[in-house]
C-alpha cells in the first residue's frame, strides 16, 4: 500500500514540483498519517478514498485539485481539537504555494479540506466537492463486518474518552447524519450506500 501511495503522490505532483520536494513533501505526508495515534484516519483512509476515485474520476472536473484536499483533509488530527480541518487546510494551502499550483486551484482545495468539517458542500461550481465527501463516508456503507472494524478503530482514536463521555457524543454525530435526507450527495454513492449506511448507523447507536 505504501509503495502503491507513494507512486500516486509523485505522479501528482510531478507538473507542480521538484524532485527532491516531492519526496520531501511524501515523507511529511508519511509521516503524519503513521503517527501511532491514527488507527482510522491513516494512510489506510487516503488509500482507500485514491482507489475509489480511481472508478469515477471521469466525473471530476478538477482531478488534481480534489486528489490534493484528499490527501491534506485529514493531514492534522487530534480527537481532542475541534480545528482540524481549519488546520489542515491551511498546512495543504502551505505546501501548495510552494509549487506552480494557481492560488484559485489551492483555494479550491481549502475550501474542499473545509466541507469537511461538517460535510457539507462549500464549492459549488462543479461536483468535485459532493464526490470528495461521498468518498470520505464511503466507509459507513460497507458490509457490518468492515463497518464493525471502522467503528472499533474511531473508538481507538478516542481512547482518552470513558464511555459516559464517549457514547452520548458519538450517537450526536450519529443521529445528526440520520436526520439528514440523504447521507450522500451523488446518485452514485446514494444507490450504492445509502441504504447500508443507515442501517449500519442506526445498528451502531444501539451499541453505544
Amino acid at each position: 500500500m505504501i509503495d502503491w501511495l507513494k507512486s500516486e503522490w509523485l505522479k501528482l505532483t510531478k507538473n507542480y514540483y521538484d524532485g527532491p520536494l516531492a519526496e520531501s513533501l511524501w515523507k511529511d505526508i508519511e509521516l503524519h498519517y503513521t503517527t501511532k495515534d491514527r488507527h482510522y484516519h491513516n494512510l489506510s483512509h487516503i488509500f482507500n478514498m485514491l482507489k475509489q476515485l480511481d472508478q469515477i474520476q471521469t466525473k471530476i472536473e478538477d482531478l488534481d485539485s480534489l486528489r490534493f484536499a484528499i490527501w491534506y483533509h485529514d493531514i492534522i488530527y487530534k480527537s481532542t481539537k475541534k480545528d482540524n480541518e481549519e488546520k489542515s487546510a491551511l498546512f495543504a494551502l502551505k505546501r501548495l504555494k510552494r509549487m506552480n499550483f494557481k492560488p484559485e486551484r489551492a483555494q479550491s482545495v481549502e475550501h474542499l479540506i473545509l466541507s469537511t468539517k461538517k460535510h457539507n458542500i462549500l464549492v459549488t461550481q462543479n461536483n468535485d466537492n459532493a464526490v470528495l465527501l461521498d468518498l470520505d463516508l464511503s466507509i459507513l456503507g460497507t458490509d457490518w463486518n468492515t463497518y464493525k472494524k471502522y467503528i472499533s478503530n474511531i473508538r481507538k482514536e478516542y481512547k482518552i474518552y470513558p464511555d459516559f463521555m464517549y457514547n452520548p457524543g458519538r450517537k450526536k454525530v450519529l443521529n445528526h447524519f440520520l436526520e439528514r435526507e440523504n447521507l450522500y450527495f451523488t446518485e452514485h454513492y446514494k444507490k450504492q450506500y445509502e441504504q447500508q449506511a443507515r442501517e449500519n448507523l442506526s445498528r451502531e447507536i444501539k451499541l453505544l
